[in-house]
């Protein structure tokens, strides 16, 4: 059995109808004014950093005394 590429090539693929249809792009604007300070996610303040989080920045900490 041979998992390679075969000699003979495949011929091509009859297209599928409607597949090349006529696609409009349209530009839109969207303003998003800030809003007391609360983030994109709806957060007023920064959630407490993980486990690994806490470790990463320990460590950083250690690194740079």
């Amino acid at each position: 059995m041979n998992a390679g590429p075969t000699s003979n090539p495949r011929g091509e693929r009859a297209g599928t109808p409607g597949a090349a249809g006529v696609t409009e792009l349209r530009m839109v604007e969207v303003v998003v004014e800030d809003d007391d300070g609360e983030s994109p996610f709806g957060w007023r303040e920064l959630p407490a950093p993980n486990r690994a989080t806490r470790r990463a920045q320990n460590r950083a900490a250690r690194r740079a005394k």
